[in-house]
């Protein structure tokens, strides 16, 4: 299926590697050409590198989404360099694990604020696009109770709260705003990787509870959220996609 991505433009949070890095591939496979940030100088030029290679226009900036002027100024120059936004995906988390009061302003700044800022940041010129999308990266966490931390699922929550608010609010303007939460996802130097190397009974406990019998991969969760963002998904908005291979225990309304 043609996602109807080609020339689009998107900006992606996180997209040196993960799911963000997945995201970013995916969009540029469709012809959509990206700017990604991340917190590491060499990791974004690999990425921005291989990214280029797939015949679109890619480029990269690092720094730390806590920093509103810098985040703020990153939108700037990419819809500048890319003639526009079209797409928004913010996948930046803390991944905080810890109980203490830090994790609670970690998630806060990093999970909670670096959506906020991302968003309104990039409204201005998703307002001027034919097919204005907005994507949030949540985790499954935010829909029920498991090992990681209050700080951490709580505001997994309250991103998939917002995102939903802001659907109502932008639908008007024919802006979509979704929500992906992911499953356990394993990829190379990612939380589950070191889980296992460091942590080989937890992981195990964890594997143990997937049904699928194995944990998603990030071009799982990418294929998901670029679907979602494109023109393709034009009238899908305010909806929370989870792609946990049916690890939560839950029924979704």
């Amino acid at each position: 299926m043609d996602l109807k991505l080609k020339g689009r433009k998107a900006v992606v949070t996180g997209g040196s590697k993960g799911i963000g890095r997945a995201i970013a591939d995916a969009l540029a496979d469709e012809g959509c050409n990206v700017a990604i940030c991340a917190r590491d100088e060499r990791e974004v030029q690999a990425a921005v590198a291989a990214l280029q290679k797939k015949g679109v226009k890619a480029s990269g900036a690092a720094f730390d989404v806590r920093d509103r002027e810098a985040l703020e100024r990153w939108i700037k120059k990419s819809g500048e360099a890319l003639g526009g936004i079209d797409i928004a995906v913010a996948n930046v988390s803390a991944l905080d694990m810890e109980r203490g009061e830090n994790a609670w302003k970690n998630e806060f700044e990093i999970d909670m604020m670096h959506t906020v800022r991302t968003v309104e940041a990039a409204l201005p010129w998703i307002e001027k696009s034919d097919a204005g999308a907005i994507l949030v990266i949540s985790s499954v966490s935010g829909l029920e109770f498991d090992f990681t931390s209050p700080a951490y699922g709580t505001f997994k929550a309250a991103l998939i709260h917002y995102a939903s608010r802001m659907a109502n609010t932008l639908a008007p303007k024919h802006i979509r705003v979704n929500t992906v939460s992911p499953g356990n996802t394993y990829f190379e130097g990612g939380v589950w990787q070191k889980i296992e190397q460091n942590m080989p009974d937890l992981f195990k406990a964890a594997l143990a509870k997937n049904p699928w019998g194995r944990m998603a991969t990030a071009e799982e969760v990418a294929n998901a959220a670029v679907f979602l963002a494109s023109p393709r998904a034009s009238f899908i908005t305010g909806v929370n996609v989870v792609v946990d291979g049916a690890l939560t225990n839950r029924v979704q309304y």
